[in-house]
């Protein structure tokens, strides 16, 4: 989530960078675990050993509720919400028609990334951990974590959205919300992926994998959609007209 923070304090051109190097990334770690046949590494199984052998009942549950904030209906929900601060961040003038298009561009994004995603499971089909270590159901090939992608994608765009259109009054205000943006959506990304290693159904590298691949969607979805806000308002507002002989 690190590329999101500095691409909304930073110029739109810094967005395709982050693209760039998180593919990159992605792309070495694919290579790395392809070189091995994708079985894990020594500290991926003592990761999962570790969990499923310090798994109570009640730490299981409560894994297993955050957990499923990373599928099912929330994550297009928190999608919703970014396209939502979007419209309202619009100006008024425009054409209402308009705002469909962009209250529904989030979760779009987020559809299509998905669609990326499931073709690279399939194409890596990393076996997941065995069975044994599971403390919840799963279905599927591992890498990269769908969860810690989704999880990532719809907090991101959503953080992204809020900063962009964050009011402006004042440095300390906005710079405020753009924090408190960026520091919830990572919380609750890194919560997600991080319960999929502890309930044994993800090696931990998969999650890396995940949020790696989530944060070049994002950003390429900034960069390509232009998501939000203020500049896009900037835009569309017309310069005062001066009176003659001004």
């Amino acid at each position: 989530m690190a590329p999101v923070a500095r691409g909304v304090a930073g110029p739109a051109r810094g967005w395709p960078a982050a693209a760039v190097a998180a593919g990159l990334l992605f792309t070495a770690l694919a290579v790395l675990l392809g070189t091995r046949g994708w079985a894990p590494f020594g500290f991926e199984r003592a990761a999962v050993d570790w969990s499923a052998a310090h798994r109570p009942p009640a730490a299981r549950t409560a894994a297993v509720a955050v957990t499923s904030l990373g599928s099912g209906v929330a994550p297009y929900l928190l999608a919703l919400a970014a396209g939502y601060v979007t419209v309202r961040a619009r100006p008024a003038a425009r054409p209402p028609g308009r705002a469909v298009p962009v209250l529904l561009a989030p979760v779009l994004w987020l559809v299509a990334g998905q669609l990326l995603r499931l073709g690279l499971v399939h194409a890596f089909a990393r076996p997941r951990p065995p069975r044994a270590s599971w403390g919840t159901t799963a279905a599927g090939f591992s890498f990269p974590s769908g969860h810690a992608f989704t999880s990532a994608v719809c907090a991101g765009l959503l953080a992204v959205c809020v900063a962009r259109a964050r009011p402006s009054v004042g440095r300390v205000t906005g710079g405020a919300v753009t924090t408190g943006a960026v520091t919830v959506a990572a919380v609750f990304a890194v919560s997600v992926g991080l319960s999929r290693v502890y309930l044994g159904v993800h090696w931990p590298l998969d999650v890396l994998g995940g949020w790696l691949l989530a944060a070049m969607w994002l950003a390429i979805g900034t960069a390509v959609l232009r998501l939000p806000g203020r500049t896009a308002a900037r835009r569309g507002a017309r310069p005062p007209v001066k009176p003659p002989g001004a």
